[in-house]
Order: structure tokens, then C-alpha cells, then sequence
């Protein structure tokens, strides 16, 4: 890839290995590269740690997203849901072990996937996107069981209340959905930006970042980054970030976001913005801790470059990957 390339390349997706190890990273040009976080982390890092081990061509259009199970990496690219067998990844062999299409119903143009979660319980990827339903995979029989429709707007973000079996959707239409598994039919409706509390007229209405804890649910775009009471469906706290949030998740007792500008904020659960850390990349996002490793317990962060940045406490910005 030419120097041009690498100037206006975007980080938006990532997910660690199973084993934590690994971390893959998916870009706007369809790419997903793989890194050793064990190589990088060693006391005996060079700079050639911070590089892939793997580089591969894995969709058409910027791979918006990447989940994954014990087995395999789930990747998204324009219309379409890839799987991918880590330990095969790992060998640096990369052939999709599938590709699936949901049921669009739209003409020509093939809708981009924005967000995608997996339910474990279920054993079901749920993607939106472009055509503004959400679309259940049943990862046991390989078949698109579900159909979510009731958004207006293309589909951002996606999050599971996997206790309460619901799915939380947010939309550029400036609601946020929650969806009954059982049912697929939408039991709420929250329009963030009609609350005094979260409204920013001046960025509009859209929901780009969701997380949800048990009864919580943090949302965020338009409106301010919020934190909501899902019992009474109201809003609690408001964090005063600049710009629009892109990413946002709970982590022990308190809240990380990424957005606009290149800070990962750090804010207390009753809304006060604790810490800002700079990043190495002009504007962020997403932003993902790794929980399935101690050794390799880090927070990455990518957005409008071709780094990563690492952060070895929340704290502190070790060093950077770049593709």
C-alpha cells in the first residue's frame, strides 16, 4: 500500500483473539491485519513487533466490524458477514470459512454493515446496517432467521441486555431501539434527543455508540453521551464531551469514550469527566479492552490512522501497532 493510501486509511473495527494473544484490526479498505500483542508486550519487543503478522484482503468496502466466538473472527464488509477460524489465522492462513448475504429486499445498491454483536446464548450474529433492519444469523443452521424492522435510518450500533434477552439498536432516525429475542419485535423506543438533558440540536439527532450493564445503557452521537436507567427508561447522568461519541463502554466504575478529537475520556458514572488521555490519532473510532488475557490486559484504540494505539493501564499510552 502506497503512502497516500496509508495517510487517509481508517481504523474501524477490532477484536482480541480467544486465547488474547492476537489482535485483529479490520480498515476502510477492506483489510484486516492480525498482531501479536504477546510479540509487542515482550520485554524484547523491536519495532518489527508493532507490525502484522498477518495482512489480508478480506472484504469489498471498510470492514465497519469484527466480533469473536471461542472458534472464529467475524468480519463485515459492504452487505456481507465473513467467518474466519482463529487458530487458522493464527497459522497466517486466512480463507473464509464462509460468507453470507442477509435477505435484502432493496434494489441494486448492497446496504454497508454498521454494527454486528454475537449472542452467545443464542448462538446468533445480529448485523444492521444500511437497509435499516437489524438481521439475525443462526450460527447453528448458517440461515438469516430474524428480521428486526422499525428503524427509519440506517443502523449504527448494536448492544445485548443478554439477561433481559434484548437487543439494543441505534439509529441515524435518532432512536433507540430495544428488541425482545423471543419475539423480534421492538418493546421500546427511546428518542435520546428529545430529552432536555442529552439534546444537542446543533450535531442532530443520530445515535452512533451504545453499551448496555445489566439496567444501564450509556448513548451517545448527536446527543450527549448519556447514561440511561433502562428500569425507567430515563436519563441519569451527561457527560459533557466535545464532539460526537463514537465509542463508549463501561470498564469496573467508570466509563470510557472515544469520538471526535483524539482523547479517550475517562468519566465517573454520575457524569463527571475524570481524565482526557491523548491518543496518536486525530479523531477515534473504537476502542476495545482485553479481558481474555492478564498478561495481555490492555485497551487499544484506532480511528483516523494507520495506528493503534496501546495502552497498558487506562492511564497510559504505551506504544502504538500501524499497519
Amino acid at each position: 500500500m502506497g503512502p497516500v493510501e496509508m495517510l487517509h486509511m481508517s481504523v474501524f473495527s477490532q477484536s482480541f483473539s480467544p486465547c488474547g494473544r492476537f489482535l485483529a484490526v479490520g480498515n476502510s479498505y477492506g483489510e484486516i491485519a492480525l498482531f501479536s500483542l504477546a510479540a509487542a508486550l515482550s520485554p524484547d519487543s523491536t519495532p518489527f513487533s508493532h507490525k502484522p503478522v498477518l495482512t489480508f484482503t478480506a472484504h469489498e468496502g471498510p470492514v465497519f466490524c469484527l466480533v469473536s466466538s471461542d472458534l472464529h473472527l467475524f468480519s463485515c464488509g459492504n452487505g456481507e458477514v465473513s467467518a474466519w477460524s482463529w487458530s487458522q489465522l493464527i497459522k497466517k492462513n486466512a480463507k473464509a470459512l464462509w460468507t453470507k448475504r442477509p435477505n435484502y429486499t432493496l434494489g441494486l445498491e448492497i446496504p454497508e454493515i454498521n454494527a454486528m454483536i454475537l449472542q452467545n446464548k443464542e448462538n446468533a450474529l445480529v448485523v444492521g446496517g444500511g437497509d435499516n433492519n437489524l438481521h439475525v444469523l443462526d450460527l447453528e443452521t448458517g440461515v438469516f432467521k430474524s428480521v428486526l424492522a422499525g428503524h427509519q435510518e440506517y443502523i449504527h450500533c448494536l448492544c445485548e441486555r443478554e439477561r433481559e434477552g434484548q437487543i439494543l439498536s441505534g439509529s441515524e432516525d435518532g432512536a433507540v431501539r430495544i428488541w425482545d429475542n423471543r419475539t423480534s419485535q421492538s418493546v421500546h423506543c427511546i428518542e435520546v434527543h428529545k430529552y432536555e438533558m442529552c439534546a444537542r440540536p446543533q450535531f442532530g439527532k443520530w445515535i452512533s455508540c451504545l453499551a448496555s450493564d445489566g439496567d444501564w445503557m450509556l448513548a451517545g452521537g448527536g446527543p450527549a453521551l448519556s447514561l440511561w436507567h433502562l428500569r425507567s427508561l430515563s436519563p441519569t447522568s451527561r457527560f459533557d464531551l466535545i464532539g460526537c461519541q463514537r465509542h463508549a463502554q463501561f470498564y469496573q466504575d467508570m466509563i470510557l469514550a472515544v469520538g471526535e478529537g483524539p482523547l479517550v475520556s475517562h468519566c465517573m458514572l454520575g457524569g463527571e469527566v475524570k481524565a482526557q488521555i491523548p491518543s496518536s490519532t486525530p479523531s477515534l473510532n473504537s476502542l476495545e479492552i482485553n479481558n481474555n488475557s492478564s498478561e495481555n490486559h490492555v485497551l487499544t484504540v484506532g480511528g483516523s490512522s494507520d495506528h493503534i494505539d496501546v495502552f497498558t493501564n487506562p492511564s497510559y499510552r504505551a506504544f502504538s501497532l500501524s499497519f
